[in-house]
């Protein structure tokens, strides 16, 4: 564990090691900006409250060149639940992705993964170290970190990103609402070296979460009717823990000394806003809910990637007036469709569970089990599920139907390419990317200087949704700043003119020219 100096100073100051800020770290990093990262905890946790990525959240990741990495550590499943009770998984292979899957890795590991990249691309990241004050001016953000043995140390940034979880230190003391919904029901959740796995699938159809993790470890989650009230704060026995499975679902499943026991509850919270002035928020700091649907850990992910570029380009003066205050204005609404849809979700786990409302809670999942069953509707909400749904209101009132949204991942042959290659092959380096799709020839356009990636493209795969289109502004974090159809040139140009000066910044010579990544 390395130690920070009495006096720090450094571009932007990540509070929070867990993978939301691990990855902002690894953004940060990867576009020349001085990152620290300061964890309150002296080890990196051993238990893991998330299990899996989400189809977005590998693709992000191999946007950064980094999936083969994950894939490597984890195990993956073609869907997901849409709520514990309902016995249709959603099926993410019928999804638009070279990644219709979720990948079952511990968060552990997703954090370890996030943290050896974060440390080759030159971030540095301290632990043991707790944020106990924070002072604000118009020029940065002081921010005091009690260490090791008690030693306060000052760190001077420009900006802070508060990434420390739903009962952080950053958005309290930058005065940010945190409001929502209270606590009306826990769950239980253990880990589990021994367990007897002939009851795997008993315990399944009664509602019990059963996932095999590493080390040989069986994560096993229980909702208990008659304990379903009890307070988060309380601590699990491992006796309650028999009682309630051996209750849920006629057996105990052979558990024996747990690793891990925690209690969670449904408390639903989302931050008023991710900004205010140099302090921003990101991952759990800015949304907390019910983790039905396993939502939470992608969703920060996303908030992570968002607001890395468009903070890196704040940092090294080149973004565009306003631009830093699209995070808030992209991901808010992305926060709140999470929050609402899974207390919806939390509302099928619990009601089916209470006396008033068993019988017809019951129905009801029996209901959207059956809607599951339909293709269109399975495929709309593993589309929301899964986050390659998301996509960001377009600022022009005449923007192309493709802006904001996700840029498929498609294929590409290049006239010096030595073999073809991807669109997300090209955002390795998180720079913008700017696609010519005519199908050859054409002068190359100015575009701010190295700051975007042309590329022409003599084929390309054929999709619907691109007919017409012409060029394609890609941005760092993989969606669509600009599309420009046919059109005469002088259209095209002035439509590509001011994509880039209002995401790209102003130009100061030519991109840097490549077919290949």
């Amino acid at each position: 564990m390395t130690s920070l100096s009495t006096d720090t100073d450094t571009d932007v100051l990540v509070v929070g090691a867990g993978p939301t800020g691990l990855l902002l770290a690894c953004e940060l990093a990867l576009a020349g900006v001085r990152t620290v990262v300061a964890e309150r905890r002296d080890a990196p946790h051993r238990e893991s409250r998330a299990l899996n990525l989400h189809p977005r959240g590998i693709e992000l990741m191999d946007m950064r060149g980094l999936a083969d990495r994950f894939l490597a550590r984890g195990r993956t499943v073609p869907g997901w639940q849409f709520a514990a009770t309902l016995p249709r998984r959603l099926d993410f292979t019928t999804l638009d992705t070279r990644h219709p899957y979720a990948l079952l890795l511990a968060q552990a590991r997703t954090e370890a993964l996030l943290e050896e990249r974060a440390r080759e691309l030159g971030a540095r990241v301290h632990r043991g170290y707790r944020a106990v004050a924070l002072r604000q001016s118009a020029t940065g953000v002081e921010t005091e970190l009690r260490g090791p043995g008690g030693r306060v140390v000052t760190v001077r940034a420009g900006y802070v990103a508060g990434c420390d979880g739903g009962r952080g230190f950053v958005r309290e003391a930058a005065g940010i609402g945190f409001p929502g919904t209270r606590e009306s029901m826990t769950a239980v959740v253990g880990d589990f070296a021994v367990a007897d796995h002939a009851h795997n699938e008993r315990a399944r159809r009664h509602g019990v979460l059963v996932a095999r993790l590493e080390e040989g470890l069986t994560r096993f989650v229980v909702m208990d009717p008659l304990r379903i009230r009890v307070p988060s704060t309380e601590p699990v026995t491992l006796a309650e823990f028999r009682t309630s499975l051996s209750r849920v679902c006629g057996t105990d499943c052979g558990v024996g000394e747990p690793r891990w026991l925690s209690r969670f509850g449904n408390a639903t919270r989302l931050a008023e806003s991710y900004r205010r002035g140099r302090i921003l928020l990101a991952g759990d700091a800015a949304h907390v809910h019910f983790p039905v649907g396993a939502q939470g850990l992608n969703t920060g992910l996303q908030d992570a990637m968002n607001l890395g570029w468009k903070l890196a380009a704040t940092v090294r003066g080149w973004a565009s007036p306003g631009l830093l205050d699209t995070y808030h204005a992209e991901r808010h609404p992305v926060g709140r469709a999470v929050t609402d849809g899974t207390r919806a979700q939390t509302l099928l786990v619990e009601l089916p569970l209470t006396e008033e409302y068993g019988r017809p809670a019951a129905l009801l999942c029996e209901l959207l089990d059956t809607l599951l069953g339909m293709p269109e509707v399975n495929r709309h909400l593993a589309g929301r599920i899964s986050a390659l749904d998301t996509g960001y209101p377009p600022t022009a009132p005449d923007a192309d139907p493709l802006t904001g949204r996700r840029m498929p991942d498609i294929g590409l042959t290049t006239p010096a390419a030595p073999r073809p290659t991807r669109v997300y092959e090209l955002l390795r380096d998180g720079r913008f990317v700017l696609l010519r799709l005519g199908r050859g020839g054409g002068t190359e356009p100015p575009t701010a200087g190295g700051r975007v990636r042309v590329v022409t493209a003599t084929s390309y795969d054929d999709r619907r949704d691109l007919d017409g289109v012409r060029e394609v502004l890609v941005r760092p974090d993989g969606h669509i700043a600009w599309a420009g159809r046919a059109s005469g040139p002088g259209a095209l140009a002035a439509g590509r003119s001011r994509a880039l000066a209002a995401w790209a910044g102003p130009g100061n010579g030519s991109a840097h020219q490549a077919s290949t990544p």
